[in-house]
């Protein structure tokens, strides 16, 4: 199949509708618009439903009864537009209903600008709403990746019965990239007997749910997503290694942050330093076995966590090391992007102290 020149949001939502997503439920806010924009134009052409809901709330609440019917489904939003979202997440957490959810990150708190961040990886990552849960966290560096881990997310997302988010951010959103819209094979699926598609007596009724009155119920359901999440921990951690072999100092950066680091790699190869790249493409499950490999290795003097935060991944960079290497943070935030050479000089000063 030939390759397209596309806008990333737009790239994103044809990936979705190239996955099977039928339907989509969301509420405009910059830098993310052109998504629900071009399901409200594409989706009908094709038996689809695109609603722009009343708001946040109300749209993930349609998210939660359109998977409950065992649709493929869709919402994206931008950071203060996903905290909104929050309380309907955990609900579709707890009854384990499977959707897609995409949130192109924006510079916060509160309402801040509509320029690029990664301040939303806390929210992403640890759950962001109440109680005991995870989502499935997609970080792509480029549109062909954004478009792959669409795909692949909906699969994911009814392989486990979970919600999956793809993180990406302003730049990720905006930019233009060929991509092509290869056949997806896609993962062998179970057929969703759990759906609530009408019941004609000839099997157990469906009933979905996230209320537990008894504590004793909620603690043994609880415990047994829990050990969904172990399997996933153990089957979707995705990682990109990238000239660690005999890196002094290893960079941790994702998404587009990580295509930065990659130009710092080759400033640094000009000036005869070895410096590497650890690139999470799974937030969640975050890839510890990784960080841990490359701090057992001697030629590796420390860790630096690049991010377009105040070093919110640094946390998970740290549990990976064990303590093993020292780990640094340089970070910009409130849309400002990372420069190259800024990064390079922060490494260099990181040298003069290890």
């Amino acid at each position: 199949m030939a390759k397209v020149l596309m806008r990333g949001n737009e790239a994103i939502a044809e990936a979705a509708v190239q996955a099977g997503c039928r339907y989509f439920f969301g509420y405009p806010i910059t830098p993310q618009n052109e998504i629900p924009a071009y399901m409200a134009k594409r989706l009908p052409k094709i038996g689809g439903t695109f609603i722009q809901a009343e708001s946040e709330v109300s749209a993930i609440n349609m998210v939660y009864g359109a998977a409950g019917a065992g649709a493929r489904v869709m919402t994206s939003s931008s950071s203060p537009g996903i905290s909104l979202k929050q309380e309907g997440i955990s609900y579709i957490a707890g009854a384990e209903l499977p959707c897609m959810i995409v949130n192109i990150v924006r510079g916060g708190p509160g309402l801040g600008s509509i320029q690029p961040a990664q301040s939303d990886y806390f929210q992403a990552t640890k759950g962001g709403g109440h109680g005991d849960y995870h989502m499935v966290v997609l970080a792509p560096a480029t549109l062909q990746e954004a478009v792959d881990l669409v795909m692949e997310g909906f699969d994911i997302a009814d392989q486990y019965r979970n919600p999956v988010m793809v993180l990406g951010d302003g730049m990720l959103g905006q930019m233009m990239e060929p991509v092509e819209f290869s056949a997806y094979e896609g993962r062998k699926l179970s057929p969703k007997t759990w759906a609530t598609t009408g019941y004609d007596g000839s099997r157990e009724r469906n009933i979905i749910n996230s209320l537990y009155i008894d504590p004793k119920e909620l603690e043994e359901h609880v415990q047994r997503i829990y050990k969904k999440y172990a399997d996933i921990e153990a089957n979707e951690v995705k990682v990109e290694s990238y000239n660690c072999e005999n890196a002094e100092i290893i960079v941790a950066a994702y998404g587009t942050t990580a295509r930065i680091v990659k130009k710092v790699i080759q400033l640094g190869k000009e000036e005869g330093i070895d410096i590497g790249l650890i690139r999470p493409i799974t937030l969640w499950p975050f890839p510890y076995d990784e960080f841990l490999k490359w701090a057992d290795r001697e030629h590796v003097k420390a860790f630096l966590s690049v991010e377009m935060s105040m070093g919110q991944m640094i946390e998970d960079v740290r549990l990976g090391v064990e303590g093993k290497k020292p780990v640094y943070f340089y970070g910009r935030t409130g849309g400002m992007v990372p420069h190259p050479d800024a990064i390079l000089e922060e490494i260099k000063r990181l040298r003069g102290d290890i």
